[in-house]
């Protein structure tokens, strides 16, 4: 497997960036494991679903960003789970977490939203864990549009459990209008759920048009990527993509 291209500022004030997308099952299985896997990916943004939401949810969340060489961008059990987390690479200029409409009986969504700076680059950031239930999922992949579309910004990357295969129409409404980076430019593997027998793609990064993809995928045989350490982190694979997103005029 050729290697992705590291993070990097191009001499036309592009960048290039790794994102991370990974459902970390609420830290409840080997932590140094899952430190261990995203060091190796070296992200500059990692998109988290399912982080910690109960007692001492910051701590924990902290605990796994300081183990990784990141830091909190937004998130957590203020946006109901999603979180972003990021290299000391990125300029913040503003967050937002987001409670999705709660339908009665079913789980509470939301978005992890942020706008952050990359050299010469401005990019918009979104989290997301869609649900269980496919008529609200399709609802939320619309939500999840429009909120893109409202951050202001030309280049944005959105990830996250689609809870939903690529022939779904959640997904499909999504690929639409964004790319599906995986389809866009495959790499590594595809299947993301479950680590001990992978069969399924739920999990994606998703860019505006106007990024380019480089590469993205499971990074099974990423070097410091063990296949140990991905079956024992947690119940999903995670989806790594490196981008390469035009300097901001």
């Amino acid at each position: 497997m050729s290697p992705l291209p590291d993070s990097q500022t191009e001499p036309d004030g592009s960048a290039i960036l790794r994102v991370l997308s990974y459902n970390i099952r609420s830290m409840r299985d080997d932590t140094a494991a899952l430190a261990r896997v995203i060091t190796a990916c070296a992200p500059d943004l990692v998109l988290v679903q399912e982080a910690p939401l109960f007692f001492r949810w910051r701590k924990k969340l902290a605990a796994l960003a300081s183990a990784s060489g990141l830091v909190i961008l937004t998130g957590g059990a203020t946006a109901a789970g999603p979180a972003i987390l990021c290299s000391l690479r990125a300029t913040v200029e503003r967050t937002e977490d987001v409670l999705l409409p709660l339908t009665p009986g079913l789980h509470r969504r939301g978005f992890a939203t942020a706008v952050a700076r990359f050299g010469g680059v401005r990019l918009g950031v979104l989290s997301c864990h869609l649900s269980l239930d496919k008529d609200e999922r399709y609802e939320q992949s619309g939500m999840l549009l429009d909120r893109l579309a409202g951050m202001g910004v030309e280049h944005a990357v959105a990830g996250g459990d689609l809870n939903e295969r690529p022939d779904g129409p959640a997904f499909r409404r999504l690929a639409g209008t964004l790319q599906d980076c995986w389809a866009t430019a495959p790499w590594g593997a595809e299947h993301t759920w479950t680590p001990s027998d992978p069969y399924q793609r739920i999990d994606a990064v998703l860019a505006t048009r106007g990024v380019e993809v480089l590469g993205c995928g499971v990074p099974l045989g990423h070097p410091g990527v063990s296949e140990a350490d991905l079956r024992s982190a947690t119940d999903h694979l995670p989806v790594l993509a490196a981008l390469r997103v035009p300097a901001t005029p």
